[in-house]
């Protein structure tokens, strides 16, 4: 849904409360701490999924944890700054986190990206595109799951001189 992260930005210059108050929804359930009501409800209006919901409220308290005065450069798709990060500390529980992630049921998701979008404090997220994969996050083919997954292994710099077997090589 475009215009939400423009709307807490917006929100956001009248008042810097907004972030701490959003910030701290975090320790929550999405949806679940009444002081953020008043930044969110707005925007929803007719919103009755309650799944949609949840994800309003998550991106919201996530996009305050993550959010950096004068943050410069281009916003990532989320798979592609989390491939930013691994590249850039070379960490190996990076990938083990991020299947992790990808692995989540609707429960363990929030705090699940809650530690992610933590680990991605120097990377710039698209916040708009992160909201609307979670939106589908449940879908039976897994499609957000799949676009980050290729998002972040195509974002690594793989050697790429060494490639798999094809059915001509294997058939020789």
């Amino acid at each position: 849904m475009k215009g939400f992260i423009e709307w807490l930005e917006g929100l956001n210059e009248k008042d810097t409360k907004v972030r701490a108050v959003l910030r701290r929804s975090l320790a929550f359930d999405p949806g679940k701490f009444t002081p953020a009501y008043p930044y969110v409800e707005p925007f929803l209006k007719d919103e009755e999924n309650y799944w949609r919901r949840d994800v309003f409220y998550l991106v919201a308290g996530l996009w305050a944890s993550h959010w950096r005065d004068g943050r410069t450069g281009m916003s990532m798709p989320f798979g592609k700054a989390c491939a930013a990060y691994h590249e850039e500390k070379k960490s190996t529980s990076t990938e083990r986190r991020f299947i992790t992630l990808l692995d989540s049921d609707t429960d363990q998701l929030p705090h699940r990206l809650r530690q992610m979008i933590s680990l991605l404090k120097e990377q710039s997220i698209d916040f708009d595109d992160l909201l609307n994969r979670l939106f589908y996050w449940n879908d039976d083919q897994k499609r957000t799951q799949n676009i980050w997954a290729r998002d972040f292994y195509r974002s690594l710099n793989h050697d790429t001189n060494t490639k798999p077997n094809t059915d001509k090589e294997i058939s020789k």
